[in-house]
């Protein structure tokens, strides 16, 4: 709009002039805004219910930034929309409100149709009419359970532009688990953080899972079935290295129990139970293949003999090299919990000599000898007394036992 010398001539005077001035300068500032990209703008939540956008006029400027990195001043809502339609092209009644961790996030649906294998993509993608998850009252959806705020800011940057950039405060093994809910790829071409040792630890322990679900299939499992086949309900593996000899004297071979361990000879699986973590994984590995009693670690094993001590009159003493090296103990017994023979047995007596016991009104239970009964393989080591002349068994004797 401009002003006319014929208005001037007119002498309405300067109050036309800056009116037309305000106007034009309000329509800049329109034109300049809606050309801006699209980004997330905080938005301030007034107690009724509307929202008003930070930064509508420069009265109320240093009060929307306030209001906008505090969240106890009130509850905060961030809009997200898609660039590359921008703000002109999509309609209120198009966008959907996703409640986090008591915070609103008005989002464009169609940001989601980028990845459409992630959980959002299927709610809010091409099959949303058949989405199981419903809006509230509000027309609002609550999702994402357990997670904050903070990390699915992050999150909904990935529908964007395809990275999560690790927030400060945040560890990576809370936004691997926000990760793995929402079914987000964990990689390290989406994952950007400063701490890469975090990185490289998660990173680590996917790669020793898929490892060892290989070496399990490939080198483990064929010798749990030998064992199995051979009637034995547990198995007990070494594993050797590519170069180690084993060679035990025929004569004297090792006395530790080490013919029934099973050997597999591979340097690559050796070095992968090096580490601890990786120890662990395959430990939880295992569990969840339902193996129980399971123990990795370290010990030494016998490779050759070195010498012998011969001792007079007695059994000659071998002594063998032993190596550090890894080994498996797994077990698939069902009925390990159960005791295979009575530890006690309960005899009643069949006189009462106590009578205080008696006039006590004690039950008789309470007055039951307890003899222990020996185990099976107890019975070769018992001592065997032979009677004496004197000591003659009395058959109408009271058994002591009783």
């Amino acid at each position: 709009m401009t002003v006319t010398p014929a208005i001037q001539r007119a002498g309405i005077g300067n109050c036309i002039v800056d009116l037309v001035n305000f106007i034009n300068i309000q329509e800049r500032e329109k034109d300049h805004s809606s050309s801006r990209p699209s980004s997330p703008r905080p938005q301030k939540v007034s107690p009724d219910g509307s929202s008003s956008s930070a930064g509508n006029s420069s009265r109320n400027s240093s009060q929307s930034s306030s209001d906008s990195s505090c969240k106890t001043s009130g509850e905060m809502v961030f809009v997200y929309e898609n660039a590359k339609e921008g703000a002109r092209n999509v309609r209120t009644s198009e966008r959907v409100t996703l409640i986090v961790d008591n915070t609103r996030f008005v989002v464009d649906p169609s940001i989601f149709t980028a990845q459409p294998n992630t959980m959002l993509g299927r709610m809010f993608g091409s099959g949303r009419e058949h989405n199981f998850t419903r809006p509230n009252e509000k027309g609002e959806y609550e999702v994402a359970e357990g997670i904050g705020s903070t990390v699915f800011r992050a999150i909904l940057d990935y529908y964007k532009t395809g990275i999560i950039r690790c927030p400060d405060g945040i560890s990576i093994p809370e936004l691997r688990e926000a990760c793995d809910y929402l079914c987000i790829s964990f990689e390290y071409s989406t994952i950007k953080c400063r701490d890469l040792s975090a990185l490289m630890h998660e990173l680590s322990n996917d790669g020793a899972r898929r490892q060892f679900e290989f070496y399990l299939e490939e080198m483990i499992l064929p010798l749990m079935v030998a064992s199995a086949q051979s009637g034995e309900r547990e198995c007990h593996i070494v594993v050797l290295t590519d170069d180690d000899v084993v060679d035990w004297d025929e004569e004297y071979p090792p006395q530790m129990g080490e013919e029934y361990s099973q050997i597999i000879y591979s340097t690559k699986l050796y070095r992968f139970f090096k580490y601890i973590e990786n120890r662990d994984v395959a430990k939880s590995v295992l569990k969840e293949r339902g193996l129980k009693k399971i123990r990795l670690g370290i010990e030494g094993y016998p490779t050759y003999k070195e010498k012998v001590k011969k001792r007079p009159g007695g059994r000659p003493e071998v002594i063998y090299n032993y190596v550090q090296r890894p080994f498996i103990r797994m077990s698939w017994e069902k009925e390990e919990g159960k005791s295979r023979h009575v530890d006690f047995q309960c005899v009643k007596s069949k006189s009462i000599t106590n009578l205080a016991a008696a006039a006590a009104d004690i039950p008789q239970d309470q007055l039951v000898v307890m003899h222990p009964t020996p185990q099976v393989d107890e019975l070769d080591i018992l001592p065997i007394h032979p009677p004496s002349g004197n000591n003659d068994l009395d058959p109408d004797a009271q058994n002591p036992m009783l």
